[in-house]
């Protein structure tokens, strides 16, 4: 059974850090590409970052604030949120895609994605 589950998630000040972890069970992470997205009330779904092979993107608003990685033997997918503002308050997920040409071809464009978690909560608030 192919399943994600996103934590790590919480609630930090503006400035502060966040790591979210993005668990997958049911096949090989490395296999897919792996995107994050977020969602804030009342707004659209936006793409975040996403990885494949060794190619990363980000959305142009979050380059050097956000960070994607992979731990092949966790199996596990990271996104590492550094200086932390109230406008990246929303519900992350991570999703998986076995088009490992997603990442390379669309960035962080396409949400067309297979797999996705349930979320977890970021609220960054003082």
């Amino acid at each position: 059974q192919v399943q994600l589950v996103e934590s790590g998630g919480g609630v930090v000040q503006p400035g502060g850090s966040l790591r979210l972890s993005c668990a997958a069970s049911g096949f090989t992470l490395d296999d897919y590409t792996i995107g994050w997205f977020r969602q804030a009330p009342g707004k659209e779904r936006e793409g975040v970052s996403c990885i494949s092979y060794t190619v990363t993107r980000y959305a142009d608003s979050l380059k050097g604030r956000f960070s994607i990685s992979r731990d092949n033997a966790e199996n596990t997918v990271y996104l590492q949120m550094n200086s932390l503002k109230s406008e990246d308050t929303a519900v992350y997920y991570c999703a998986a895609d076995p088009r490992r040409y997603l990442c390379l071809a669309s960035g962080v464009e396409s949400d067309n994605y297979v797999y996705w978690g349930q979320g977890t909560q970021v609220t960054v608030s003082s």
